[in-house]
């Protein structure tokens, strides 16, 4: 009876889990088979997931017609590298020290760390604080303004505080500095949460649009998020992507799927190889304080 019991659930948890898969997998692969419709076929069948005829119009055009695109995925890349090196080394070196009991103001500095979680500027205050930096039209307008992050800084403390401190002290013996202990002994230990947090801030830096919207009022200057949001929403297509001659424009709507989809598929490529880091890394920086 106990087995009978056992499998009638697993069968009921796999159908549950697998239709809560198929409600986030299919919209994925209609915006894919989409991008490769005509506009008729896209406009006539309200949801498919693989196209009557293959159109690769879309791909040729946003890749090798339309630079606007390329521009916007070149700084796009550019930014999410730079922004997650100096989110990470600005999260790391200040977790180190909090994490470190005998730090004169420890407490004082981490209850300013937790206050900041509850209570923000709001959004003005914060394009006052950029505006006022001359950070405006500046791609470090995307970059510093999020640099640390009060929840990923409190799990990368709690990481470092579950390290085995008597490695660390070891190497103070044998007369290394303190950031040579931090070099040297604690990120080579760090590899799951370093993984974990490199992740989180490429996938947040990589997604974010609001950042581009405020502060940048360049087209020449957009991110590919901002060019998808324009894509997306705009009536116009063809004076979004600076188009003067409509004929030699893809499918209107293919068009969009397309670049949603380029516009994701770098951030999914990533998962496979951090994937082994990823819950090891949230696990150990989640538990205790």
């Amino acid at each position: 009876m106990t087995r009978r019991r056992t499998s009638v659930f697993d069968v009921m948890n796999a159908l549950v889990l697998s239709g809560i898969a198929a409600t986030t997998v299919l919209p994925f692969v209609y915006v894919f088979a989409g991008s490769l419709a005509g506009e008729a076929e896209i406009s006539a069948r309200p949801f498919f997931l693989w196209p009557r005829n293959v159109v690769t119009s879309t791909y040729r055009y946003i890749f090798a017609t339309n630079g606007a695109f390329v521009r916007s995925l070149v700084v796009t890349i550019g930014v999410t590298a730079v922004g997650t090196l100096v989110h990470l080394a600005l999260t790391f070196t200040m977790a180190y020290p909090l994490s470190k009991r005998f730090l004169p103001g420890r407490n004082l500095l981490l209850s300013l760390v937790v206050f900041t979680m509850i209570f923000g500027g709001g959004l003005i205050p914060l394009y006052l604080v950029v505006r006022n930096l001359g950070l405006l039209d500046s791609y470090w307008a995307l970059i510093l303004p999020g640099a640390i992050s009060p929840f990923y800084l409190i799990i990368v403390k709690n990481f470092f505080q579950e390290l085995p401190v008597e490695l660390q002290e070891a190497a103070s013996i044998d007369g290394c500095t303190e950031l040579g202990v931090f070099w040297r002994i604690v990120l080579p230990l760090s590899k799951p949460i370093l993984a974990t947090m490199a992740l989180f801030f490429a996938v947040g830096i990589w997604n974010d649009f609001m950042s581009p919207l405020l502060y940048i009022s360049k087209p020449s200057m957009w991110t590919l998020q901002m060019f998808v949001r324009q894509v997306t929403v705009s009536p116009d297509v063809n004076s979004t992507l600076g188009v003067d001659d409509p004929n030699i424009l893809p499918p209107e709507q293919g068009l969009k799927f397309a670049v949603i989809v380029v516009a994701t598929l770098p951030i999914l490529l990533m998962y496979p190889f951090l994937q082994k880091y990823f819950a090891k890394g949230m696990l150990i920086g989640s538990v205790k304080g």
